[in-house]
């Protein structure tokens, strides 16, 4: 079994982590920051928007299982790719939607499909999803990882994530973990 690996930032990394954890073929989902220019950074110097890096989650993947075509899938279903360094409630940077990916042919399906679906006019907005090679990651503090399995009735998790838990569910169920 050849495990793959993408970095995928849709805003909180509580929401996507929740949505991912549940996705068939996905093997390991952690919360983290990509891509900023600080070593080690903490959340709170994260939410700042200073350190560069954007909330991401690791999401190491069996391609046999589901292909990257369809995980991207899954992250453009599961969160607003047309709103620039934000995402609902959760302004700024480090909140921006980002593709950060391991190798040349993942950032060429992950560029075809954002044409794709820009060419389809999928939103009614143009998507400014940012697709870049991983440059550094480093994870959430360990408080961060599986946050809405932890604290599912904590008010962010019951109003912004759980919905989105239930839209992949209704949008993209056949690929539910049994």
């Amino acid at each position: 079994m050849a495990i793959e690996t993408i970095y995928l930032g849709g805003g909180c990394f509580w929401c996507t982590e929740a949505v991912f954890d549940r996705v068939r073929g996905v093997t390991d989902v952690e919360s983290g920051y990509a891509n900023g220019h600080l070593e080690h950074p903490s959340y709170e110097a994260v939410c700042t928007g200073a350190t560069g890096h954007a909330e991401v989650i690791r999401v190491q993947f069996d391609p046999a299982v589901i292909g990257l075509r369809d995980l991207l899938l899954i992250f453009f279903g599961t969160h607003d790719p047309t709103t620039l360094n934000r995402q609902g409630n959760d302004v700024g940077t480090q909140y921006r939607s980002g593709i950060y990916t391991t190798t040349p042919g993942q950032a060429e399906i992950a560029r075809g499909l954002i044409a794709e679906l820009q060419a389809a006019k999928a939103y009614d907005a143009p998507i400014v999803t940012e697709v870049q090679p991983l440059q550094s990651y480093w994870p959430a503090e360990d408080y961060h990882q599986n946050y809405f399995l932890q604290h599912p009735q904590q008010g962010y998790c019951a109003f912004v994530v759980g919905p989105k838990v239930q839209k992949f569910r209704h949008a993209f169920g056949k690929w539910q973990k049994d």
